[in-house]
């Protein structure tokens, strides 16, 4: 016979906010993921525009167009901003490969150190360019 009155436990560890809280480490690791997907669709935009600049005059200006409008601008600083989060924790997974940084208050530290240096290194890009 069913049970009435269920027990009072959570059904899945992945309510976020009721029951499951991110950590700089989930977060860290998800956002590498995304951004690494980010990263393969600025290259398909890498690819459409050396493909218009083959194809001619006219493709070439309608995908510069596209590339260098207000909408254009903000997917290349998106990508930028994901080339530089994914490089610098890149370094921190190297280090990891080595066996150092495994102790939680370093793994924190280092997790706040690549989303910082991201930022960073996004707006002297933008600065410096």
């Amino acid at each position: 016979m069913a049970d009435v009155n269920p027990p009072n436990r959570p059904l899945s560890p992945f309510m976020i906010g009721q029951v499951y809280r991110p950590q700089i480490t989930s977060m860290v690791s998800i956002f590498h993921r995304v951004f690494g997907i980010g990263l393969t669709l600025a290259a398909v935009l890498v690819v459409w525009w050396l493909l218009a600049l083959g194809a001619g005059p006219e493709s070439f200006a309608r995908v510069d167009g596209i590339l260098t409008s207000w909408i254009g601008g903000f997917i290349l600083i998106c990508s930028l901003a994901a080339f530089w989060y994914h490089f610098c924790n890149g370094i921190r997974h190297l280090f990891w490969d080595a066996g150092y940084g495994f102790e939680l208050e370093t793994v924190h530290k280092t997790g706040k150190a690549v989303i910082i240096a991201a930022v960073v290194l996004t707006i002297l890009t933008i600065i410096l360019a």
